[in-house]
Formats: C-alpha cells, structure tokens, sequence
C-alpha cells in the first residue's frame, strides 16, 4: 500500500514555509527597493547565497547554527525546551532560510516595476510609509507576490540537501518525499520511488503554468 505521510509533510512543510517567506520577503524587498541605508549590496548578496551554494553546504553550516551550542539553536532550546535540530520545526526554519532569495527576488522585481508616482501621490495625501506600503505597494504588486508564494512552495517542496543534513529521516517527523524517494531508490524498491516521484509532476507542472500566466499579466 502506497505510503502518502512523507507527500503530506512537504506539502506542509512547504504551505508553512510559504506563508513566513511570502511575510519576511516583502518587508524586506520594500527596503531594499526603495530604502537607502549603508551595506545594503552586502546584504542582498548574503541573502542570496542560497542561490550559488549547494544545498550541502548549507545544511552543513545550517547544522552549527542550529546545533545546541549554536546561536538558534540556543535560543530555541531555552523559549521551548528542546533541540531544532531533526525535528519538523527545524527543516521548516531550515527551508525557510534555504528558499527566501527565491521568494525575495519575484517580490522585489514587482516593486520596482510600481510608478514611483504612485508612491510620491500617497505621501503627498499624508499616508505613512507603513501605510503606503500596505494601500499601495502591496496592491499594485500582487502578481509578483503570487509568483513568489509559488516559487517557494515549490522549491520547499523540493528540497533534499538541506533537510537531509539538518532533519535526517525521521518517520512521520522529516522523512519528506525527497527524502523517501532518495530511500526507495536505494532500497531498490522503484516502484515506491515512481509513485511518489509522479505525485510531483502535476502539482509542479500546474503550479508553474499559473506562474508562466501570471508573467504574461
């Protein structure tokens, strides 16, 4: 019988890390678009390291960080108690920061494609930037942030290196399709691996259909 556990927890992990990237990436696009502020070019490219490093890599460090004797992992362990490390909390903080250039990006080319005017107006008529932000910015950039929330999801979704190293694979905890297919192959068992292998093509080919859409608007 067909085990559909580890689908069910990359699409939770996925939904769950969408929803604190889409949160976290358009604040910080908005300052990055359109505040000037010192070191701001060394900052986008820390931010976007996920995107040249392998995944290995940044699990390998992600490992420290998140360890006990690391600074998240620390804080962590005194607010709740226990460990991050190769728990379902640990791969969502891990995907999280493993999947935010690819949130960020969509968001930030979709402000800086919204008329200045626009922004210049609602100051004049004595909105705040916090305000602006959320009446004007946000309204005018939901194509982009739609494109973002996909992008995430799927790349959540996806993703292997980084949760092999931080989450292992742990029944019911952070065993994740990826990772129960990479298991299967091993195992020999390729009919496991095919069945869930085909549970991603059309939910990646609809989702990324909806992108190209969302492109064309």
């Amino acid at each position: 019988m067909m085990d559909f556990l580890p689908l069910y927890l990359s699409i939770k992990l996925a939904a769950i890390s969408t929803l604190v990237l889409i949160g976290v990436s358009a604040p910080l696009a908005y300052l990055l678009v359109h505040v000037k502020w010192p070191g701001k070019s060394f900052f986008e490219a820390l931010i976007n390291l996920p995107i040249a490093l392998p995944p290995t890599v940044i699990g390998f460090y992600l490992l420290f960080v998140m360890g006990p004797r690391g600074w998240l992992g620390a804080a962590w362990e005194k607010l709740s108690g226990g460990g991050l490390l190769f728990t379902f909390t640990g791969i969502v903080a891990g995907c999280i920061f493993y999947s935010l250039p690819f949130a960020l990006q969509p968001i930030k080319a979709a402000f800086e494609k919204v008329d200045p005017r626009l922004r210049e107006n609602a100051y004049v008529l004595g909105l705040s930037p916090v305000a602006t932000f959320f009446r004007v910015i946000v309204p005018n950039s939901l194509n982009g942030i739609s494109a973002a929330a996909i992008l995430s999801f799927l790349h959540s979704m996806g993703a292997f290196g980084v949760i092999l190293m931080i989450g292992g694979s742990i029944p019911e905890e952070t065993r994740v399709a990826s990772i129960a297919i990479y298991e299967a192959v091993e195992a020999m068992d390729y009919d496991k691996a095919a069945k869930l292998s085909l549970c991603f093509v059309p939910i990646s080919y609809l989702f990324l259909l909806f992108v190209n859409r969302l492109s064309r608007k």
